[in-house]
């Protein structure tokens, strides 16, 4: 499962290869975890660049974990990912927490900002803003289509 663009390669990571993508957070300092479920994701140039994970929710994935190395970022590497996740998981809704900033760069993805969450991340939500400003975010292929 890896697809390629001028620099940048994605693969969807299988558990034994998970390591590679922890190893890469802690070389960059990050606190970005993999979860147990989750299909971890990264993304080369010369090297890891660039990581996120999937994990599964009722009716689709949470995209979490986002990270790109700090050399590569405004390159494109987490903008490919990204677009490398929606054409993999193309029948799944996929939603986000981010912070209200980082909206833009969702939204030319075809995210849109939403109050339709599961219920495990409805509850995530509302416990996360009570110590960050967050919103939640939602991709879906159809639903991309149909948006003028």
């Amino acid at each position: 499962m890896n697809q390629t663009l001028t620099q940048f390669t994605a693969q969807c990571l299988t558990k034994e290869q998970q390591p590679l993508l922890r190893k890469f957070y802690r070389n960059h300092n990050s606190p970005m975890r993999i979860t147990q479920q989750a299909d971890a994701w990264i993304v080369r140039s010369s090297e890891i660049v660039a990581g996120a994970c999937l994990s599964p929710v009722d009716q689709g994935y949470w995209l979490t974990s986002l990270f790109t190395a700090p050399g590569y970022r405004k390159q494109g590497a987490a903008r490919f990912l990204i677009q490398q996740l929606q054409l993999s998981y193309q029948d799944s809704h996929i939603w986000l927490l981010c912070h209200p900033d980082l909206s833009g760069f969702y939204s030319k993805l075809g995210f849109r900002q939403t109050q339709d969450l599961p219920e495990a991340l409805s509850s995530r939500l509302k416990r996360y803003q009570q110590h960050k400003q967050l919103i939640a975010m939602s991709y879906k292929a159809q639903e991309r289509e149909l948006q003028p």
